[in-house]
């Protein structure tokens, strides 16, 4: 969403998100556990809050508090077991798999990878070769340029003719305004704030270019050690997830109520309208919400063993699971 991607993330200071709801005492009779956003609320996140609003959790038994990710990320919070669950992405997930790092997706928020390549229309960018000679705002991952070469090479164009500029914190809106021609964003989120700012976009998605990626971006997290000793709290959890979004899917426009009662500083326009845009792209051509597919973990891998990416091959069936997805 309004990220630079998953590297960001780690700016935010761990804290009780805007409206998470009480984190002092427990609940009376129910399982207090944490769930670590990988960035500040937004409409990817919707359906955890609904699920606490409407007392989804509570019905599975679980007082759960929704919060920002630490400096060391939801990641490594959710791996080292210092919180239960954690929103994540299967990039991310893959380079920790590979590194023996104990974290598991356990569902897919979004089926089809919905971020790519933006610009102005007045910028004249609407093919991979039009990269050329052109300014790139990024966050300076080796990812960025590796899937930008391989959608280059398709069109016989050379990577080394881009400019890549480190955005930092920079806003998409500012920095194509001043320092950059293009960047990498998930049109839920900023594609549709530039939509209401009036804002002509030209987009390429990554997915068009590679079905090696369309992979899960995000996902719900665990670790391998809450998998194994508390299994129970795992498909609870997801069975009030995956009510709350069901409930977002069929009901767009009170849970975008829902996410701004949460988080009364996100721009009211931007939620519902970005709500709208995901409402039925949550569950896509799934059977159910949250469902992975171990081709989707296989081909990303091995897109991203191929372009050395990743010091060895994933075994993807230890990456995710379904299991306590509701049947």
């Amino acid at each position: 969403m309004k990220k630079w991607m998953y590297i960001i993330c780690s700016v935010f200071l761990l804290t009780a998100c805007s409206g998470g709801g009480n984190t002092s005492e427990q609940k009376e009779g129910l399982k207090k556990v944490t769930v670590v956003l990988d960035w500040t609320p937004n409409t990817n996140h919707t359906g955890l809050y609904v699920a606490k609003e409407k007392g989804y959790f509570e019905d599975q038994g679980l007082d759960v508090d929704i919060i920002l990710p630490g400096e060391a990320g939801a990641d490594q919070l959710v791996a080292s077991g210092k919180a239960e669950f954690g929103v994540g992405y299967q990039e991310s997930v893959t380079q920790a798999r590979v590194q023996d790092v104990p974290l598991v997706s356990i569902a897919a928020v979004i089926q089809h990878n919905t971020s790519g390549f933006a610009s102005p229309k007045d910028k004249g960018i609407t093919t991979p070769k039009d990269f050329e000679g052109k300014s790139y705002g990024g966050w300076g991952s080796p990812l960025e340029k590796a899937v930008m070469t391989s959608i280059m090479k398709q069109e016989n164009a050379d990577v080394e003719k881009v400019d890549f500029v480190n955005m930092g914190d920079t806003d998409f809106f500012t920095a194509v305004k001043r320092d950059v021609d293009f960047a990498w964003i998930y049109y839920g989120w900023t594609g549709i704030e530039a939509e209401l700012r009036g804002e002509d976009l030209n987009m390429m998605y990554v997915k068009d270019y590679s079905e090696k990626l369309d992979y899960y971006t995000p996902v719900l997290t665990t670790n391998e050690k809450m998998i194994e000793k508390d299994p129970e709290t795992v498909k609870s959890f997801l069975s009030a997830s995956s009510k709350g979004y069901q409930f977002a899917i069929d009901n767009p426009e009170e849970a975008g109520g829902i996410l701004l009662e949460a988080a009364p500083d996100l721009d009211k326009e931007l939620v519902m309208k970005s709500q709208e845009w995901l409402a039925p792209k949550y569950k896509d051509d799934a059977y159910r919400w949250g469902e992975q597919k171990l081709e989707v973990w296989e081909n990303y891998a091995s897109w991203m063993y191929e372009n050395d990416l990743l010091d060895k091959e994933l075994d993807s069936k230890k990456a995710f699971t379904n299991e306590f997805l509701p049947k």
